[in-house]
């Protein structure tokens, strides 16, 4: 029998249903796991033990007493430390908002809540969701479970090395273009950036508005479907959610995919993917043809042009969502204040700011400057717009598109951070799926020399469902997402705990 930690959602949901186990009981063993490979990993930036142990007490005594609970009563989540958590401090992993503790909790925390789930802690990730490697934030390095000299993928590493090396039955991440499919790619884990819209952004601390989404980390496509079941829906709070009905996803998981037209974009197959990134994918490819699968190949012309275009709608929208943090209201301010208020808040943005922040400011703030918005903003939306269309005319073929989701398995720490350009590059596949506004979905596909390669699964705008059923059909004829990393255990190191 499996350990608790190394249980699905799906799983462990019945046997919380059965009274086999109890929350308290599940809850403890992956506080057990966070202490035993933590120091290793460290992939939590805030562990909330106390808070997680009263509420899984509280999923006990509500079962006790004859109430009838969801399928993530009593399961342990971890959250990405850019969603405001009620009460429990939320950094961003940045200096900026080291010590700040939100008064109010995210629409998705609140949906968490009453679904009765576990919050186990906050994770790690590249400060204020800028980098793809993790080794952005401003307090320490996340290390890939796989490979603890490689990276996790980024901004969203710590959540999905959580889940990988069994300290979370599941988390959540953000991605704004590719930090939940890249990671998830990276680590062996199914990660989802849900269509934007689908999941409320009330209480996601803003990197770029317009391409901004939360989506969660799992182990298989079944407890995906469960997950995004939780925290999906219109809500109010936020204006550019989706007034759409949620359907339920589990039901799509039938395991026949028979007939169902799968698009393999030419343009995703290029020069610069490693061999076996591209062979496994390639294999499975194979894998959704033998399931009677009809594959064909499709044309996204303007993908060559989509980093481009995401380097400068990004940064400009950063530049103004990060303009509050001014060291007035809320977050640091500079120690040594001297001079006036423009010496005041540039000193305050050059100690609270990493270098890739402030990188992305000035880059943000040059293109919407004067002379420059029409030359580069007005023209990278402009080629967005192109890029939606790509993928409309590919949906009006395909019910799905299939793809890598890195260029690469896993890198070694450091080799990238030095060459800004290089790092963005891990993000070529990713990123026009966040510009079109659609849903993407990466899942385990195979092995390239002992480490993970991820499968990006492209769906028209709320075409969840459809991902989800090929996924799980996918992973029904194989074992890819039920491996784990052989994560050496080292002494924990101190964390901060709440």
């Amino acid at each position: 029998m499996p350990e608790l930690w190394q249980l699905t959602i799906s799983e462990a949901s019945e046997a919380l249903r059965r009274r086999e186990i109890s929350a308290t009981e599940l809850t403890r063993a992956h506080l057990d796991r966070i202490e035993q490979v933590e120091g290793s990993v460290r992939a939590f930036v805030t562990v909330t033990d106390q808070q997680a142990m009263r509420d899984a007490e509280q999923v006990d005594r509500l079962r006790r007493e004859g109430v009838e609970l969801g399928p993530l009563a009593g399961v342990p989540l971890a959250i990405k430390d850019v969603i405001s958590t009620k009460g429990v401090r939320t950094t961003c992993s940045s200096r900026m908002l080291e010590h700040y503790t939100p008064p109010y909790d995210a629409t998705v925390m609140t949906h968490l809540h009453e679904a009765h789930a576990i919050m186990l802690g906050k994770t790690n990730m590249d400060e204020f969701a800028m980098g793809s490697s993790t080794e952005n934030s401003a307090f320490f390095t996340t290390h890939n479970p796989w490979d603890l000299n490689r990276a996790p993928g980024g901004s969203s590493g710590g959540s999905a090395s959580a889940v990988a090396v069994g300290e979370a039955m599941a988390a959540l991440g953000s991605d704004t273009g590719g930090s939940v499919r890249q990671p998830g790619a990276l680590t062996n884990t199914n990660a989802l950036k849900p269509t934007y819209g689908r999941v409320s952004r009330y209480g996601l601390i803003a990197f770029a508005s317009s391409l901004d989404q939360i989506g969660p980390f799992t182990r298989n496509a079944r407890d995906m479907a469960l997950m995004l079941q939780a925290i999906a829906g219109y809500d109010p709070l936020d204006s550019t959610s989706i007034n759409a009905p949620v359907p339920d996803y589990s039901a799509a998981l039938t395991g026949d995919i028979k007939g169902m037209r799968i698009g393999v974009p030419q343009e995703y197959f290029v020069e610069g993917t490693e061999p076996g990134v591209r062979a496994a994918v390639e294999q499975a490819i194979e894998t959704l043809k033998s399931l009677g699968a009809e594959i064909g190949e499709c044309s996204l012309p303007h993908t060559r042009y989509g980093i481009a275009a995401y380097y400068i709608i990004a940064p400009a929208e950063c530049s103004a969502n990060l303009a509050r943090y001014d060291g007035v209201k809320y977050g640091h301010t500079a120690k040594k204040l001297s001079g006036g208020l423009i010496d005041f808040v540039s000193e305050t943005r050059a100690e609270g700011f990493g270098a890739e922040v402030k990188r992305r400011i000035m880059l943000g703030a040059y293109a919407l400057s004067s002379g420059y918005y029409d030359a580069y903003y007005l023209k990278a939306e402009r080629v967005r717009t192109l890029i939606k269309q790509d993928f409309d005319a590919a949906f009006a073929r395909f019910d799905a598109l299939i793809s890598p989701t890195s260029p690469s398995v896993a890198f070694e720490l450091g080799s990238k951070v030095s060459d800004p350009y290089a790092m963005y590059l891990n993000d070529v596949f990713t990123i026009p799926a966040n510009l079109a506004g659609i849903c993407g979905l990466s899942i385990p596909g195979g092995f390239s020399e002992g480490l993970p390669v991820g499968v990006q699964l492209l769906g028209p705008a709320l075409g969840e469902a459809t991902l989800l059923r090929i996924a799980d059909a996918f992973q029904r004829a194989t074992d890819y997402h039920t491996k784990w990393p052989e994560t050496p255990v080292a002494k924990k190191k101190s964390r901060k705990r709440s």
